[in-house]
């Protein structure tokens, strides 16, 4: 079956990136067969270039492309590197280098920074994307394409391989 809008599509991938523009790609992320990535197409989930290089496969085919800085998680902004004062940490300790923190702005919007550094008076974190700048390198395989089930398109998700995943 042809991949679509409103079909739910079970893929296995591998994900490299080359962190050190060294010119050599890292495996950074998998799937199986066994743990496929299981999504809902079209439903806004998977980044519109990912999808868009899938949008003419079906089940069975084998796929390669790559996804540009602009196309995956932006390009890395330098001016996304914040300092957090230390007050903000009183009663707890204060994060270790390299830990994720969940932060929330003014408008209530949830997002993700890493602690880069610690200063006297303030935690620094990267508020990018830990894949922002990187060229994103997918290599995989269509396991499955369905039509998504009356649930999934209300809930607007796959329900897993087969569409009876419980919540």
């Amino acid at each position: 079956m042809k991949i679509a809008p409103q079909h739910v599509v079970s893929l296995t991938y591998d994900l490299y990136v080359d962190r050190e523009n060294t010119g050599t790609e890292t495996l950074v992320e998998s799937t199986t067969q066994e743990q496929p990535l299981t999504f809902l197409f079209g439903a806004g989930q998977m980044l519109p270039k990912f999808e868009e290089n899938l949008s003419t496969l079906s089940t069975g085919d084998t796929y390669e492309f790559r996804l540009s800085p602009e196309d995956a998680y932006g390009v890395y902004d330098e001016e996304a590197v914040a300092n957090l004062p230390k007050e903000m940490f009183q009663g707890t300790e204060i994060p270790e280098i390299g830990s994720i923190l969940p932060l929330q702005d003014n408008q209530g919007h949830r997002f993700q920074a890493m602690v880069v550094s610690i200063a006297e008076d303030a935690v620094i974190v990267d508020l990018n994307h830990p894949m922002a700048g990187q060229e994103l390198h997918f290599k995989g395989n269509i396991l499955n394409v369905r039509p998504a089930t009356p649930e999934e398109l209300s809930h607007g998700h796959a329900h897993g391989p087969d569409g009876h995943h419980h919540h």
